[in-house]
């Protein structure tokens, strides 16, 4: 009897736990009662060590999180890719319970996220494709007052100033990411011998290039495509406009309202959960606000399988439910794709959002070639919070 075993096996023993406790002289009413109990522990139960192990794993982490919650972010941060939230949530819930949480900057950031004061500092490692050996060298050699003076005294190649430009961490340059970008694209390689020997400044001067500023949108979305998450905005906050017709509640107006209100929630899908009995499927949904727990149950995953195990984006019609313990959950009637909304954020880079590697939804019935489906295949993904799925 444990988890994760195969279903369809405790039966074997219903004559023999029955009959042996009636021949005990039990009630048979008792007795069936006592199995049917421990068979639905069986399916997904845990012996009393483990759960011990795992009470003293959550309070120790519960103790960091309360009394040195910088310290507990930039942990979770640096040991990434690993458990149950993406870096934009730990991020986002570090930021909501006071910490000041700085951009990754040449002229300040290390390869792992590090305290500055009480203040959490972004790292290297956060940039998708930046090398560690790369943040060393930019490490030892600051402070820097150019991209030039970067490249030629840290030896990076043209890629690593392209990352490091497209991440926006040119920021104690006075230089925003379009910015950095320009200068970058007009900064020789280091990997020159005749810039690599350079002393003195060899880019000319030129005139300011008057670059369009980026949107909010396009800033965002830029983010996610290089950081995995934004300091600037929740996506769901820039594109609250697009569900203000459809009477869309949010995650914080879902936790105060009543209990058996019929409403809508649309939010970022973190978390994607089906136990083992496969009764209910579980989903966390985030927007700018807060997150909201969805609860569909099977029959209603048969109907909208799709949008359920291909959404990024998920609007979500259903009836609230609140237990006396306060804790709310939608219980899902009506599940909706609106991934196609995320194009809405920049029409230059792509919002592909990305899944766990442990999740079980990558398989969507209708390919993303279908026509009219906008929304991108999860296993195409690179932007917006991981959905962190576990089975």
């Amino acid at each position: 009897m444990a988890t994760f075993r195969s279903l369809g096996k405790m039966e074997n023993f219903t004559l023999k736990m029955v009959e042996g406790m009636v021949g005990r002289g039990y009630d048979r009413d008792f007795a069936e009662r006592c199995f049917r109990q421990i068979e639905g522990f069986g399916s997904y139960g845990f012996p009393e060590s483990h759960a011990l192990a795992f009470a003293r794993l959550v309070w120790v982490s519960s103790y960091l999180k309360c009394r040195y919650p910088a310290v507990f972010a930039a942990a979770l941060l640096n040991s990434q890719p690993m458990g149950f939230y993406a870096p934009a949530q730990i991020v986002r819930d570090v930021a909501e319970h006071g910490v000041e949480v700085r951009p990754v900057d040449i002229n300040f950031s290390a390869w792992d996220n590090k305290l500055e004061g009480d203040a959490l500092r972004l790292g290297f490692r956060q940039i998708t494709g930046f090398r560690q050996v790369w943040a060393a060298r930019v490490t030892d050699a600051a402070p820097y007052d150019s991209l030039e003076n970067l490249a030629r005294r840290a030896a990076l190649p043209e890629r690593a100033l392209r990352l490091l430009a497209d991440a926006d961490a040119c920021g104690s340059l006075g230089l925003d990411r379009r910015a950095a970008a320009w200068e970058a694209l007009r900064t020789p390689s280091a990997s020159l011998p005749l810039f690599a020997a350079a002393a003195a400044r060899e880019l000319g001067v030129e005139p300011a290039a008057d670059l369009p500023l980026l949107t909010p949108g396009e800033q965002v979305a830029a983010d996610y495509q290089t950081l995995r998450l934004s300091l600037k905005a929740h996506p769901m906050a820039l594109l609250r406009g697009a569900f203000e017709s459809e009477k869309v509640l949010t995650c914080a107006e879902i936790s105060a309202a009543r209990n058996g209100r019929r409403a809508r929630v649309a939010g970022v899908v973190l978390v994607r959960q089906r136990p083992g009995n496969g009764n209910a499927i579980f989903v966390t949904l985030e927007d700018e606000t807060g997150v909201t727990n969805v609860v569909i149950w099977a029959r209603l995953f048969e109907i909208f399988r799709r949008p359920i195990m291909a959404s990024r984006l998920m609007l979500v019609e259903g009836e609230i439910q609140r237990s006396p313990e306060n804790v709310v959950h939608l219980m899902a009637s009506r599940i909706i794709d609106r991934s196609a909304v995320l194009d809405q954020l920049s029409e230059t880079t792509p919002t592909r959002p990305a899944v766990s590697r442990a999740d079980e939804f990558l398989h969507p019935d209708a390919p993303s070639s279908h026509p009219g489906n906008r929304a991108r295949h999860p296993r195409d993904v690179r932007i917006l919070p991981r959905s962190r799925d576990f089975r």
